[in-house]
């Protein structure tokens, strides 16, 4: 049953094909793009449509949220991106960590342009990069961090950032926060159900109890001593299916209804919750292929 709700998501507001035209309107202002990505589902969390948007402007990737990914799956990750030559951070916008490496990054990324203003004798004129990626995924945090204080609306939860904005960062970078953009049709719902995991999907629109037991399912089998610690939950009990799994979480946790009847929505919000927020621990849910 819970496979069958989530093969129902599909999510995309009449703003984010807002957003599609916005992107297109302002690529010719900056010189590079910075998508940032959650470490956490870095392939699921990377708008397939964002290289034909952007076309060939120089690009660097984030991984933001890496204090809650998996720093071995981390690695991973970013040496998969560089065998592509792709250039690639891994940060974490709340505490600072990684985003001393972005500046330097942006100006090797940029070296050939940067050359080429100093030869003409282009003097003054701030690197502009616009700053793209899902909702969610971090974009305020990033830029708050950048300007160090407070410029944009920051949230956890998808769609805060409604509009474009530029922020100024030191004396030569200017940053464009652009509103975080999904793509029209979920074709793989694998992709689908890692981006309602993590919150980038309004949970509004969820069935929490179905996509919380195909949460716990998998961390049953790629992290079960995350759960085992958490929730004091059995080898055994992890060997069932997700609801079930789920169950016995809300059980362990004495959130039982009247009759001794498990309050599965409470379980669901509680494991979403804390998977989300790291209490769980590092967790990264896909590896590079």
């Amino acid at each position: 049953m819970a496979e069958e709700t989530m093969r129902q998501i599909q999510w995309f507001p009449g703003h984010m094909t807002k957003t599609r035209r916005m992107i297109a309107a302002n690529l010719s202002l900056v010189d590079a793009i910075v998508e940032i990505l959650d470490a956490r589902i870095p392939y699921s969390s990377r708008n397939p449509e964002m290289d034909r948007m952007t076309g060939t402007k120089p690009k660097l990737l984030l991984l933001n949220k890496a204090d809650l990914a998996d720093s071995f799956a981390t690695a991973k990750w970013i040496s998969a991106y560089q065998a592509q030559d792709v250039r690639v951070l891994a940060v974490d916008c709340r505490s600072g960590k990684g985003v001393k490496q972005f500046a330097p990054t942006v100006r090797d990324l940029l070296a050939s342009l940067l050359r080429k203003r100093q030869a003409h004798g282009i003097e003054g004129v701030p690197i502009r990069l616009m700053v793209v990626g899902i909702p969610n995924v971090g974009k305020s945090s990033f830029i708050n961090r950048m300007a160090k204080t407070k410029r944009t609306k920051v949230e956890d939860r998808p769609g805060v950032t409604c509009t474009k904005q530029w922020v100024k960062i030191g004396d030569d970078m200017e940053l464009l926060d652009m509103p975080g953009v999904l793509w029209p049709k979920f074709d793989d719902q694998e992709v689908a159900q890692k981006l309602a995991f993590t919150g980038a999907i309004n949970d509004n629109i969820m069935d929490l109890e179905s996509l919380a037991s195909l949460l716990i399912e998998q961390l049953a089998k790629d992290y079960p001593n995350a759960l085992i610690e958490r929730y004091r939950l059995t080898a055994g009990e992890l060997e069932t299916q997700g609801f079930e799994i789920l169950e016995a979480l809300g059980r362990h946790r004495g959130m039982l209804l009247s009759g001794g009847v498990v309050h599965m929505e409470r379980a669901a919000i509680t494991l979403l919750d804390e998977f989300r927020s790291g209490k769980l621990g590092k967790i990264t849910l896909e590896l590079p292929t």
